[in-house]
């Protein structure tokens, strides 16, 4: 596996945060005031990104593409010329299934871009390259799901890339010699201001299709305000979307 990917798990949360306590665990007998910072660092932190409410807070400064009008989707092919879905990993191991399949949030995409599909009529093309180099590639896996969950027939899979940036610049391989310089972007909400600029930067006309907004009413107890495990990994994917966000500005210029 990529060095990347230890890289991230370590310095997103829940791995920083545990870290913290772990060093101030090593550290409590040598440098007992250092130890008491961590400490206070990493279970604060663990607080702070388990809770509902500073994930909607966190959302909201992300999720800066508004949802796209429900009476548009049958017009798209006036401003579009296809739908692209980009890839989000991989499942494994569910012997109910005997192979591969995409993650929850493929999923959630998948159903998106399905019924943009079949309101719009536009062809659909899946982004996703292989996972750790394992077969097959996340565009294939979209696409079967597409055709046997949601009865969309996928046109293009473009199964090389490992990135936001490499969605849009093999994409473009793709279509822009075909002449198909508008697309419809499908991908969550946080995620979609990254990839509308590398699909522009590719030299796409991008119409952002967003799906999966966190920023809204979190509709938990006291909202918000109690903590939930599942916080903490949505915390993780947004603060690594705020370094996306920061990286691809400093180095893909």
């Amino acid at each position: 596996m990529p060095f990347r990917y230890f890289l991230k798990q370590l310095l997103l949360p829940p791995g920083i945060l545990l870290l913290l306590l772990l060093c101030a665990w090593w550290l409590r007998r040598s440098r007992p005031r250092l130890a008491g910072v961590c400490f206070a660092l990493g279970l604060g932190g663990l607080w702070l990104t388990s809770l509902p409410i500073v994930v909607q807070w966190s959302a909201r400064l992300l999720e800066s593409e508004p949802a796209l009008p429900r009476q548009e989707w049958a017009t798209l092919s006036q401003r579009a010329d296809a739908i692209v879905v980009l890839g989000s990993g991989r499942e494994r191991g569910d012997s109910a299934w005997g192979t591969d399949q995409p993650t929850g949030i493929g999923l959630q995409r998948e159903r998106y871009a399905a019924r943009l599909a079949k309101a719009s009529g536009l062809p659909v093309l899946t982004s996703g390259g292989l996972h750790y180099g394992t077969p097959p590639s996340e565009a294939q896996l979209m696409a079967d799901s597409l055709r046997d969950d949601f009865g969309v027939t996928v046109r293009w899979q473009e199964g090389e890339s490992r990135t936001t940036w490499e969605n849009a610049q093999f994409t473009a391989k793709m279509l822009l010699p075909q002449g198909i310089k508008r697309v419809v972007v499908v991908t969550q909400a946080a995620h979609m201001p990254r990839s509308v600029w590398s699909f522009r930067q590719a030299g796409f006309e991008v119409v952002p299709a967003p799906v999966g907004f966190l920023g809204g009413d979190n509709a938990r107890p006291l909202g918000g305000w109690m903590p939930e495990f599942k916080s903490i990994w949505e915390s993780g994917q947004l603060m690594n979307e705020a370094v996306g966000q920061i990286g691809y500005s400093l180095f893909y210029r």
